[in-house]
């Protein structure tokens, strides 16, 4: 077989019936300028033998900036060298001044260990003796002593910050005296719930310098979002120099979205995307051209990993092939790693593991199996193909599922607008109690002192009512018995977690997780499948008294989907915009919610194939909603009709909302109802799935014209007649609608 090169596959690749966009984004050449001359001699020759005798303008820049102790956000794509834009300043400043300390902060474990050891390189062709450590639950208890006293940059994450370092602050006297940095990476990842939890955790480090008298430069690192100076000051509470000029070079890029064929007319069902992704992968693999495959989860990597290594094997062989994921041990990540940016590994299917910046070197092309789920996402997923010159591809494989199919049918939704808005809420009042208790264990509270914007006195004194705090003139002493850190999950907003008990291994129970009871209703009844890092697990028992879920793990080819039976309760309205024969309302709403029954569904053509009931009690969760009220609709639809329409529209929404305001689906859930309780009228509600609302559904209010007509598009450019999984969800009998749909959404 002839070996054909990159170039010649893309000119094959056109001629594919699937595709149904083909974008080009233009080469770069490298803007550099000059190393400043400030920068230490030692540090200028170790930069050298790595090659780089110039800075890129953004990492110039932020150097510059930072020497100036200014605060910055530098926000430019993956592989840009956005690593040297923290540690060069904080490198000068230790080699500087010996004393100085650093503290690095990453969303993830894995991430963590490969900054490290990019940072131990530089430091050892320094020759200078800087100490960085590495500080999570992995880290033994002998060298933890030594990172407290000794570490001149400390490498942790938020949780280890929040449960471990900041209530233990007087063992790290000498990090919290001399904190000069600290640096947040991946800041785009700080959003929804873990973001408003994290943007607390930094108010609580920041009182703790100020206490030890130190008031570090924050230094944060993004991916492209539509708002990172905004997320930056929300995060750290300070203002913030934005860095978005983009030195790194680049080469040609091909962005390609390709659409599977259809193998269900009526129900618009395409043909599976795994397969797609299969056939593809296996054609630039075997021309020995480097692919990396992403996937959504750790299964899906597994199920493609199999696939593509049986493909090739006679070809290339199928050791070339690798699988990437949580779960695959420290020393098996990094010898991947190695290999990928060897080259001696071709091939690599992974979650989105490597979505963030581990360094894997450049490969050629790019194929993702569906939408990762938000623009920012899909490119840092695509940054993993280009290399600094030479062509790159990038290909999405869409699936059947509304948000996919509306990605590929509005490829200009995806080019043309900016990055999506992260949001947080750190005010969220569930939120902020639980961190003013983790504060005020760390240390006591002046009444007049401030912890964010919000004047916290009547949080203060709530506390002390429940016996938690003492008061002694004007200071709030910690009076309970508990460690109130333990109690509290970054990645939830309700303190009544129901804990996930795996016991596939008898002998060796353990717990996995932990999820909000709200949430737990529908993902964690008996029966469920539960995902956990892609792994299935089927629960065998959920003890709601005792909140816990015990699983097991099994291998099964479907998904579990409750059915919610929901009674919302406005509460009060805080906006409407009225718009004729229709409004628009934001404010508060009770949700009562009773689980009836879950549907298996098959992972690769969705269809229903089995169900059963789900016995549990009422809860009520009070949350902030938009809502939309229809006031006059066509008398010709009848009531039932007029249900199934506002069923389809939900639909629609349920996919559309997630998307725009870039946040999980489970985060927001659309309701409709044919009456509403509090004025009879035809309402769809979208809420917070959060006690309290963490601000999507007011994202939603103020963006709703966006929404509607994103919601509008999915419906229109559906290839279906009458209405299909991929859109409004079902065909309705006897009428058109589509049709109908579209019409009920005009009047919004």
């Amino acid at each position: 077989m002839k070996k054909k090169s990159l170039l010649e596959l893309i000119d094959d690749l056109r001629k594919n019936e699937n595709i149904v966009n083909w974008h080009e984004i233009p080469p770069q050449e490298a803007q550099t300028r000059p190393i400043p001359e400030s920068v230490d001699p030692r540090i200028r020759e170790a930069l050298h033998k790595r090659g780089i005798v110039e800075l890129y303008t953004h990492q110039e820049t932020a150097f510059r900036i930072v020497a100036a102790q200014e605060n910055i956000v530098a926000v430019t794509p993956t592989a840009s060298g956005k690593t040297l834009c923290y540690n060069l300043p904080v490198l000068q400043e230790i080699a500087r001044d010996d004393s100085s300390r650093a503290l690095y902060l990453f969303p993830t474990k894995a991430l963590a260990q490969d900054q490290k050891s990019e940072l131990n390189e530089i430091i050892d062709e320094m020759g200078i003796d800087i100490k960085s450590f590495t500080y999570d639950g992995d880290t033994s208890p002998a060298i933890r002593q030594k990172v407290r006293l000794a570490g001149h940059i400390v490498i942790t994450n938020p949780d280890m910050l929040h449960s471990a370092i900041l209530p233990n602050h007087t063992k790290w006297v000498s990090l919290f005296e001399n904190l000069k940095f600290i640096v947040i990476d991946e800041l785009h990842t700080y959003r929804g719930v873990f973001g408003s939890h994290v943007a607390n955790v930094i108010r609580r480090l920041r009182r703790i310098c100020k206490f030890y008298g130190s008031d570090p430069t924050f230094i944060c690192t993004s991916a492209t979002i539509a708002n990172p100076k905004e997320l930056a000051e929300q995060l750290t509470g300070n203002p913030m120099r934005l860095i978005d000029d983009n030195g790194a070079p680049r080469g040609r890029k091909h962005f390609v979205f390709y659409n599977p064929p259809i193998v269900n007319a009526p129900l618009n069902i395409r043909k599976s995307s795994t397969i797609e992704v299969n056939n593809l992968a296996k054609e630039f693999l075997k021309h020995k051209i480097q692919t990396i495959v992403f996937a959504r989860s750790r299964v899906r990597v597994e199920i493609i990993l199999s696939h593509i290594q049986e493909l090739v094997k006679n070809e290339i062989g199928s050791k070339t092939i690798r699988g990437y994921r949580g779960g695959y041990l420290p020393k098996q990540r990094r010898e991947i790693e190695r290999g990928l940016r060897d080259g001696e590994i071709l091939g690599v299917v992974s979650t989105n593991a490597l979505e963030l910046g581990v360094d894997i070197g450049q490969l050629q092309v790019c194929v993702m199996t569906g939408y990762p789920g938000s623009i920012a996402s899909t490119w840092q997923q695509a940054g993993r193909a280009g290399r600094r010159h030479g062509e790159a591809l990038i290909i999405m494989v869409a699936s059947s599922t509304p948000i996919d199919q509306y990605v590929v049918q509005n490829p200009e939704y995806f080019f043309d607008r900016s990055p999506e808005h992260a949001r947080i809420n750190p005010e969220n009042l569930l939120i902020l109690v639980d961190h003013m208790r983790c504060a005020a264990y760390e240390l006591p509270f002046k009444a007049t002192e401030e912890f964010g914007p919000l004047d916290v006195t009547d949080i203060l004194e709530y506390l002390q009512e429940e016996r938690v705090l003492h008061r002694n003139g004007d200071m709030f002493y910690w009076a309970a018995q508990s460690f109130p850190a333990s109690e509290i999950s970054l990645r939830s907003a309700s303190q009544e977690n129901v804990v996930i008990v795996d016991q596939s291994n008898v002998a060796a129970v353990k717990i996995i997780g932990e999820m909000d009871r709200f949430s737990a209703m529908t993902l964690l009844h008996d029966e469920a499948i539960y995902l956990h890092e892609g792994v299935q697990y089927q629960v065998e028992q959920l003890d709601w008294d005792h909140k816990k879920a015990y699983v097991r793990e099994v291998d099964v080819e479907y998904y579990t989907d409750a059915n919610l039976a929901v009674n919302l309760k406005v509460l009060e309205i805080d906006r409407t915009n009225d718009r004729g024969q229709a409004a628009v309302n934001y404010g508060d709403v009770a949700v009562n919610m009773i689980p009836t029954i879950f549907k298996k569904i098959k992972l690769t053509t969705f269809e229903n194939i089995g169900s059963g009931p789900i016995h549990l009690p009422e809860e009520e969760l009070h949350t902030s909603a938009t809502w939309l009220e229809l006031k006059q609709v066509d008398p010709e639809i009848g009531t039932k009709t007029l249900e199934q329409l506002l069923l389809g529209i939900a639909n629609v929404f349920q996919h559309i909302v997630p998307v725009l305001v870039m946040c999980d689906r489970g985060d927001v859930h659309v309701t409709p109802q044919i009456k509403a309780a509090h004025t009879g009228l035809p309402t769809i509600f979208i809420y917070d799935h959060y006690p309290g609302g963490i601000g999507l559904a007011d994202d939603v209010y103020k963006r709703f014209d966006e929404v509607r007509e994103s919601a509008k598009n999915l419906i229109r450019r559906c290839p279906c007649k009458e209405g299909c999984p991929s859109c409004i969800g079902t065909e309705i009998a006897g009428m058109n609608g589509k049709h109908r749909s579209m019409q009920l959404l005009s009047l919004l």
